[in-house]
């Protein structure tokens, strides 16, 4: 089987035209009627309009219906009915929808440069009818054909100014599909975290609004980026969701889309037969679209699972099929034709806006004329008064001259105030960064990696440049000590707090004897204590830690754990238990007593975290309250098959679309070893 990437550099050498029609004319009316209710009545009232306007309305959402169960020569046909009624009417709105959907069906089947040409046309019209909503939609619509070509800046470019418009009118479903337009570029750049971004955005609103078509597109693009990120039990439950929304309102296109990606996905699992059912049907709506985009991405799954099947016969006649679906869509001719449609509308642009000028130079050249021959007599009248006032105008000049030059003076201190203001803070935010870097060195997790250590993960995500919150983790004697740390405070406080911290842990640690974690914190509380001359007193230091704080035997996995305010989870055989903290930070505290040692004897498969507060008090969400450790705990246990790796991911991108747009509110620390 030659690899996809010979594929791609095959199909630039050998330039074929495939072209696949479905001739739906031929097909009774009962037929159509049976596929859609829609389609039904809208026949009733096509056939009983008069023509006017409201018949171009109606034939319009005929092709739009037709479109929608992929009837692709059925939409063209009652798009350019409409085209030609609205025309002779001079119906300029029913001229510009119809340019639009006769674009979208051409997108559809493939054909992109003529698509675009009609997308331009449909904009010139709305742009003259200044009709914002409508230049929302064919700003987006021509943001696709460039995206389907690959130029993405020009792609971004139309999606960013269509989502600017729609914003200022409030359209949310509109808002909700260039969001998601937006997100498909990024994942097409393999910026995976963006686009995941703007796809969660573009989806809540969709659920939101209930709008179906909006879930199937969102949900399905969604699938595909966890799929491109080899989560791939989350991939196909949203896929599936798609589908099963896609079949709920007959969206042929979203049907054949999410099947194929479902197929592909059972291919990767190793799930051959599931795999072929889902792309032979996938391939059979597909052909009777006349999708060829979708085609070839059928073409190659099927030839994929054929090859992996040990059926290189099927394997390469489908490959063969992928190369002449591809030879089809992305022809060179089409982006000429893209190019040139852009141009002539451009160039229509232009023209009008020079022929406009003109006549406004023409219509000032003849009121200049005609005032000319008044302004001739007054002239001389005018000079007496110049004499007159000269002296006036004289000294106002003077004045004005000293009032510049104090003005410049200002102007020139306050530049020089701002330049000493913005030195300044340059030198402040400098120091902070070479404090950061000073932090990294000291808790940098490359300390923590070591070929004899556990499988683990350190999720660390300050909320300013340096931190309050860190991780430790240091070996002696066939014993690996590990903690999670809140420091009192974030940013340059917390972050002083958070090496003094580390500098303590490493001096009882490497100076002292083997000592438990109990007796590693009751040490670390009396040198806070000492050292920062804490006596209890209303103005005295208040400062302290949270911590929890763990040691492991590396030969027998027995495990010695303290805790300090903060817990410890412990997630066996899929159940979750919590070791609780003594209630008393690193610090002075009235009621001080001798921290807690608890042992634990871990088993194969067991998995431990730590962590600070940090994600839990976390505000975010559908109704901005906190995640909690409900929640994260939930979290955990659901995801605890995982690899740790794919865990530290997860609670990433968890932690991101619950924060939204909100500001993170504290340091993040989370600490997860597997034995």
């Amino acid at each position: 089987m030659i690899p996809q990437e010979i594929l791609r550099l095959y199909v630039r050498c050998k330039w074929l035209q495939v072209l696949c029609i479905l001739f739906v004319f031929s097909l009774p009316l009962n037929s159509l009627k049976a596929q859609n209710r829609n389609i039904d009545s809208l026949q009733t009232l096509f056939k009983n309009n008069k023509p006017d306007t409201t018949k171009v309305k109606n034939l319009n959402r005929l092709s739009w219906e037709y479109r929608n169960v992929g009837l692709y020569d059925a939409a063209m046909r009652y798009a350019k009915l409409a085209l030609q009624l609205a025309q002779e009417l001079k119906f300029k709105k029913g001229v510009a929808d119809s340019y639009n959907n006769i674009g979208i069906v051409y997108r559809n089947q493939g054909n992109s440069s003529i698509a675009i040409g009609y997308y331009f046309k449909a904009l010139k019209v709305a742009e003259e009818l200044k009709d914002i909503k409508a230049i929302a939609t064919y700003l987006g619509n021509i943001g696709i054909i460039y995206g389907s070509q690959r130029n993405y800046s020009k792609a971004l470019e139309y999606f960013f100014k269509a989502l600017k418009t729609d914003e200022e009118l409030g359209n949310r479903k509109a808002i909700s599909r260039h969001l998601g337009n937006i997100g498909g570029v990024y994942a097409e750049q393999k910026n995976y975290s963006k686009a995941l971004d703007y796809y969660f955005k573009a989806l809540k609103i969709a659920e939101e609004l209930k709008d179906k078509n909006g879930v199937v597109r969102h949900a399905g693009n969604i699938g595909s980026v966890y799929h491109e990120q080899k989560v791939y039990a989350t991939a196909l439950d949203y896929h599936f969701k798609a589908l099963k929304m896609a079949e709920e309102i007959e969206d042929k296109n979203g049907i054949a889309q999410n099947s194929g990606t479902i197929g592909s996905l059972y291919t990767t699992t190793k799930k051959y037969t599931e795999a072929e059912k889902y792309l032979k049907r996938a391939l059979t709506i597909s052909e009777k679209m006349g999708a060829i985009n979708l085609q070839l991405d059928h073409q190659i799954y099927l030839s994929e699972l054929y090859e992996k099947m040990g059926r290189s016969v099927s394997a390469l006649e489908h490959y063969k099929k992928a190369i002449i679906a591809k030879d089809t869509l992305f022809n060179q001719d089409k982006n000429k034709e893209i190019t040139r449609q852009e141009m002539n509308y451009e160039f229509d642009k232009k023209e009008e806006a020079t022929k406009a000028e003109n006549e406004k130079v023409k219509a000032i050249a003849e009121e200049k004329n005609r005032k000319q021959k008044i302004i001739t007599w007054l002239i001389a009248s005018g000079l007496l008064l110049v004499i007159l006032f000269s002296g006036f105008i004289f000294r106002s000049l003077r004045i004005t001259r000293k009032q510049k030059q104090i003005i410049e003076i200002k102007n020139a201190e306050t530049e020089l105030q701002k330049k000493i203001i913005e030195g300044k803070n340059k030198d402040i935010i400098d120091s902070i960064h070479y404090a950061k870097r000073i932090q990294d060195a000291l808790m940098g997790e490359k300390v923590h990696i070591s070929v004899h250590l556990p499988e683990h993960f350190i999720l660390f995500m300050p909320k300013d440049i340096v931190s309050g919150d860190f991780h430790w983790g240091a070996e002696k004697q066939g014993f690996w000590y590990f903690a999670a740390v809140d420091c009192t405070g974030h940013g340059v406080p917390g972050a002083v707090m958070s090496m003094l911290g580390i500098s303590f842990l490493n001096d009882i640690v490497f100076s002292e004897g083997m000592l438990n974690p109990a007796e590693i914190l009751n040490r670390l509380r009396d040198k806070v204590v000492k050292e920062l001359r804490q006596t209890g007193e209303a103005n005295g230091s208040k400062d302290g830690m949270d911590v929890s704080l763990a040691r492991l035997n590396l030969k027998t996995n027995e495990l010695q754990w303290a805790g300090a305010n903060n817990a410890i989870n412990l997630i066996r055989n899929g159940e979750l238990s919590t070791i609780k903290a003594d209630k008393q930070p690193i610090g002075y505290h009235p009621e001080q007593r001798l921290f807690t040692n608890h042992e634990i004897q871990l088993q194969k498969s067991d998995s431990i975290y730590l962590y600070s507060d940090g994600y839990a008090d976390q505000f975010g969400g559908p109704k901005g309250k906190k995640f909690k450790y409900k929640q994260l705990e939930d979290l955990l246990i659901t995801n605890c098959h995982l690899p740790l790796k794919d865990q530290k991911d997860l609670l990433k991108r968890c932690f991101i679309q619950w924060r939204g747009s909100l500001e993170q509110l504290d340091d993040v620390c989370v600490f997860g070893v597997r034995v």
